[in-house]
């Protein structure tokens, strides 16, 4: 996402920058000058001396200012440790392997849960501690990302992202499931119904919508003229550009991370008002831990995509949970999915943005659950022979 990877991009080159500068006043200091004596002996001098502390302080900060950029965020309270479970691989129609995870008790309600672009399963954490032990939560990582490998040919789309959803929709075995879906995961879990068969489509019990779009998300995020007057010129040469020097990028991403760069451009961009260091740092290492080229072809994939026309098509209750400070997603893109669904209902969650999943974790956690409990044990309410969402509290 432009609104996203542009200032991220900017942070990364700011910090190769002061790297980079760091060096030449080492370099400089180290270097020197030559001077002769009144008696023809030639000493070397090191240069100003302010050259010498200036570089230890760049040098200091490109590898150690994340801390000190944290420390501008305040500290959360009972954050959930990063490990993994035990996980299985499923096979992707498009080639891809794909990487599942599953916790809670195995005759619990089935959630799977789709994550957003540039991160992995794992950033699912809060809703795992809040509800595994009510549902079972089966995740997974999107191709490329995370522990799943890339199709065959190397190729993305959300249509096959949602037809590997289809798959592990069937590994899991559950006659009934809710499909949970964040920002490019919802995207996802939206052409469900475009993408996947009969056969998947009917276990699918309700969605979720996390902080989501239904077209290309170039025309729903905050200065959208902007991005996509800038798509062609700008910002699909980049990603070529990015898809071409992966390695490299992975190595100026990892940089900004240690220099805090990535953290400053994952606050001010991914979050709203109650975001905490633990979050913000998490969000920046998951980005930095993916290929850059891997993300590149995603965003391509994203300008390329719409659900729009087909939402009518999706007859099953739908929950739309949106952050009223996202700018990655404003609020007019979930307007619009909730009015286009048969039986769809808005939530507007107060102060959260794109990562509001994380920043208001409670918030959101017990809106999936009621909405989750009420669609899977008591089925979906019928109104008029349509199913419709349940009413949350």
């Amino acid at each position: 996402m432009p609104v996203v990877t542009l200032p991220r991009a900017l942070l990364s080159i700011l910090s190769l920058a002061v790297l980079a500068s760091a060096a030449f006043l080492l370099w400089s200091w180290y270097r020197g000058y030559d001077l002769r004596d009144v008696d023809g002996v030639v000493w070397h001098v090191h240069g100003p001396v302010w050259r010498l502390f200036a570089g230890l302080a760049m040098l200091a900060w490109s590898f150690f200012g994340r801390s000190l950029v944290l420390l501008l965020i305040p500290a959360g309270r009972r954050e959930p440790r990063d490990e993994r479970g035990v996980g299985r691989t499923v096979a992707g129609p498009d080639g891809s392997v794909l990487y599942v995870e599953e916790t809670g008790p195995k005759n619990a309600p089935t959630l799977v849960l789709t994550h957003g672009w540039g991160l992995d399963s794992t950033a699912w954490r809060y809703i795992k501690r809040a509800l595994d032990s009510r549902f079972r939560l089966v995740t997974w990582d999107l191709p490329g990302l995370g522990r799943s490998k890339m199709p065959a040919d190397g190729k993305l789309t959300i249509d096959r992202f949602a037809a590997c959803l289809g798959e592990v929709v069937r590994s899991a075995g559950a006659p009934r499931v809710v499909l949970v879906g964040h920002s490019i995961g919802g995207m996802t879990t939206q052409t469900v119904w475009r993408a996947c068969d009969d056969e998947v489509r009917g276990r699918v019990a309700g969605m979720v919508l996390v902080d989501t779009t239904h077209e290309n998300p170039l025309r729903t995020m905050w200065l959208s003229p902007l991005w996509v007057a800038l798509r062609w010129p700008l910002i699909e040469p980049l990603s070529w550009l990015t898809i071409a020097l992966s390695p490299l990028v992975w190595l100026m991403n990892w940089q900004s991370y240690l220099s805090g760069g990535s953290q400053l451009a994952m606050r001010l961009t991914g979050f709203g008002k109650y975001a905490t260091r633990q979050q913000v740092d998490l969000s920046a290492r998951l980005a930095s831990k993916g290929s850059p080229g891997v993300q590149a072809k995603g965003n391509l994939a994203m300008f390329r995509w719409a659900i729009t026309d087909r939402l009518p098509d999706i007859h099953v209750p739908v929950l739309i949970l949106a952050g009223d400070k996202d700018i990655v997603t404003l609020p007019h893109a979930n307007e619009t999915i909730a009015r286009n669904l048969p039986n769809g209902r808005l939530v507007s969650m107060e102060g959260a943005g794109h990562m509001g999943f994380m920043e208001r974790a409670d918030a959101y956690n017990d809106a999936i659950a009621k909405f989750a409990a009420d669609v899977l044990a008591e089925g979906p309410h019928l109104a008029n022979g349509r199913a419709e969402a349940p009413a949350l509290p």
